[in-house]
């Protein structure tokens, strides 16, 4: 006889604290809970699941970035655009004189020398130091080389050169250079700024900057190669000078050429650097000299015809006549061995440095005053100026 299926009914099912029967399948909400989830609750557990590891990737990569020190994105601090440079700053002062200013290397064979030089006209001429280039002067054979800011390089001639003042003219073929803007050295007065450009152990396109410490100091040199001393009235400054800088320019505040840097004073024995006593051939005297050697090649001052020492060194108490060359213009004035000259003209006179300048400062053939003292009583005789 067939059995009627059983037909469970509601009522019939288990509930879900009803324990399982031995060897009943488990769902995985039942494995993982022990009983049964509804879906909205699994969805939920999942959304959270994802969200904690979501986190957990951010912090773990967080980590393992800052703990690396060598690495890590360069972020950078950019300035502003630079300001465009006033034409009075030294800045702007250097690019209006540089291209006017030359390096100028002297070769003879194996030998040379580096200095410094100024375009004082269109035509190329070029002011430097009688120094810088007394080896062409003295010796067959040696070439003169200027180059220019730009790299141009050309050969050189001279044209005339004075060592008694130490300058000396060159000339150059090119085309349309730029020439410098001349000021005058007489309006200077200590304190005033100066710029100098030139060649500093042969570094081109050097620039320094200071101020006139001194106007009108006398300044003596020792000639090359046992010519006659170099004597002139000097611009001291404390713009660094070094050697190179020979024949350079020394400018004002305005640009303008007041000055041709020629000697250092240094504080130990031989060639050494800038202790901040630099010294500058005027512009004044530097042009006077340039138009007489580019006019007749050559350049002749005015002498007395004596030899003088300062009274004693250190002491600024005249210039005591050493001999008179016999026939000369003192001789005939009636100076004598000894006498002590304490002014020529207006200009006193207080070692023999500045006999010098004071004589050179007046015409060849010019009569002048000259005050000294003799045997302890003052006088003064007038001198008819020769020609050295």
């Amino acid at each position: 006889m067939l059995s009627t299926p059983a037909v469970s009914t509601a009522e019939d099912e288990p509930d879900d604290d009803t324990e399982k029967k031995p060897g009943a399948q488990l769902s995985v909400p039942e494995l993982l809970f022990g009983r049964r989830v509804k879906p909205t609750a699994l969805a939920l557990l999942a959304v959270v699941a994802l969200a904690v590891g979501a986190v957990g990737g951010v912090v773990g990569w967080a980590v393992g970035t800052t703990g690396d020190e060598l690495r890590g994105e360069l972020n950078l601090a950019e300035a502003e655009a630079a300001k465009e440079r006033p034409a009075d700053s030294i800045a702007g002062i250097a690019q209006r004189v540089a291209p006017a200013v030359v390096s100028i290397e002297v070769t003879s064979g194996q030998n040379g020398g580096v200095g410094s030089g100024v375009v004082i006209d269109g035509e190329g001429y070029v002011l430097t130091n009688h120094h810088v280039i007394s080896q062409a002067v003295d010796s067959e054979g040696t070439e003169i080389s200027t180059v220019f800011t730009d790299g141009t390089r050309v050969q050189a001639q001279v044209v005339g050169s004075d060592p008694h003042t130490d300058l000396a003219v060159l000339k150059v073929n090119v085309d349309d250079p730029v020439v410098i803007e001349v000021g005058r050295s007489s309006e200077l007065a200590p304190g005033d700024g100066v710029v100098a450009v030139g060649s500093p152990f042969g570094l081109e396109n050097t620039v320094t900057e200071g101020i006139v410490s001194a106007v009108d100091r006398p300044v003596t040199a020792l000639g090359e190669n046992g010519q006659p001393n170099v004597t002139y009235d000097a611009i001291q400054t404390d713009a660094a000078i070094n050697p190179g800088n020979s024949g350079g320019a020394l400018v004002d505040a305005r640009g303008a050429l007041v000055g041709i840097n020629s000697m250092i004073r240094t504080g130990g024995e031989g060639e050494g650097g800038s202790i901040g006593l630099g010294f500058a051939i005027p512009v004044d005297q530097a042009m006077r000299i340039a138009e007489a050697l580019i006019r007749d090649g050559e350049v002749t001052h005015a002498d007395m015809g004596v030899n003088a020492a300062s009274v004693s060194a250190n002491t600024s108490e005249g210039a005591q006549v050493q001999n008179v060359r016999g026939q000369g213009p003192a001789d005939r004035a009636g100076i004598r061995e000894g006498d002590v000259i304490t002014r020529i003209g207006e200009r006193q006179v207080r070692n023999a440095a500045e006999l010098t300048v004071a004589v050179r400062e007046h015409d060849v053939d010019e009569t002048v005053p000259v005050r000294l003292v003799r045997d302890g009583r003052a006088l003064t005789v007038d001198v008819t100026l020769g020609s050295d």
